[in-house]
């Protein structure tokens, strides 16, 4: 009676997980594909974790999921949920970097995982969440310097840590120790090189225009901010960055 009431629940999960008998993990990670193309990450998340568990060892498949994690962390509204997904993704971005130590993406994925962590950390957590953003990103660019969407997050590091001020960053230094030099003109070179690598993404016209604007150069942040709002959004936070955008482009008038 037990072995069958565990047949059921196996049976139940099976079917609960979207996926059919005898499917192989390439054909459930091109089903979760597509919806991961919609950034449908719970839909996505039911053919991609039965292919983790016929290749555990795939590492473009621990950072499709850990993608999707993230993904599920910016669209709840509850932090203790975010906290939650949010350790969960960065594990499996781990699981990556430790299957396939010289794969640029998966170093991006452990800096884009603590990149959007950062607002749910303690201060000293911040801190030490920056530093990390920055090892890993340098390691993705090393390790791939055609990489336009790991420059792309050099260039959002940048803008980030040196927005900050001097006071503000001074005292977070003194507390919990300093941060790698920053500032808005590195910030500018990094954005300038994603655009250079991938002239079609939105949002690297949109932040390299936002840090123009903080630099107090209105002509190319309004050029650029313009630029990246009249190009299509392909991109999950496309619109929360063209929406930065946006309110940017009203001071400069």
């Amino acid at each position: 009676m037990a072995s069958f009431k565990t047949f059921i629940l196996a049976l139940a999960f099976v079917l609960s997980c979207g996926s059919g008998w005898g499917e192989t993990a390439d054909e459930l990670v091109k089903q979760g594909n597509v919806h991961d193309l919609k950034f449908n990450p719970t839909e996505a998340l039911k053919f991609y974790l039965p292919a983790e568990q016929l290749e555990p060892k795939n590492a473009d498949l621990m950072e499709r999921i850990a993608r999707q994690y993230r993904h599920q962390m910016a669209d709840t509204p509850i932090v203790k949920d975010k906290i939650r997904l949010s350790g969960m993704a960065l594990s499996y971005a781990e699981r990556a970097v430790v299957l396939a130590p010289k794969d640029s993406n998966a170093h991006l994925s452990i800096a884009i995982c603590h990149a959007k962590s950062v607002d749910l950390y303690s201060s000293k957590e911040k801190m030490n969440a920056m530093r990390q953003v920055k090892i890993s990103v340098d390691r993705a660019i090393a390790l791939d310097s055609g990489n336009h969407l790991a420059w792309y997050m050099l260039g959002r590091w940048h803008q980030r840590v040196s927005d900050l001020g001097g006071i503000k960053r001074f005292v977070a230094e003194m507390a919990y120790g300093e941060l790698p030099k920053a500032s808005f003109e590195d910030s500018v070179k990094c954005f300038s090189k994603a655009i250079q690598l991938n002239p079609d993404r939105s949002v690297y016209h949109v932040d390299v225009g936002i840090t123009y604007a903080l630099m107090g150069d209105k002509e190319n942040a309004r050029k650029s901010i313009e630029k990246g709002l009249a190009l299509p959004t392909t991109g999950k936070d496309d619109p929360e960055t063209k929406k930065r955008g946006a309110e940017t482009l009203k001071t400069l008038k």
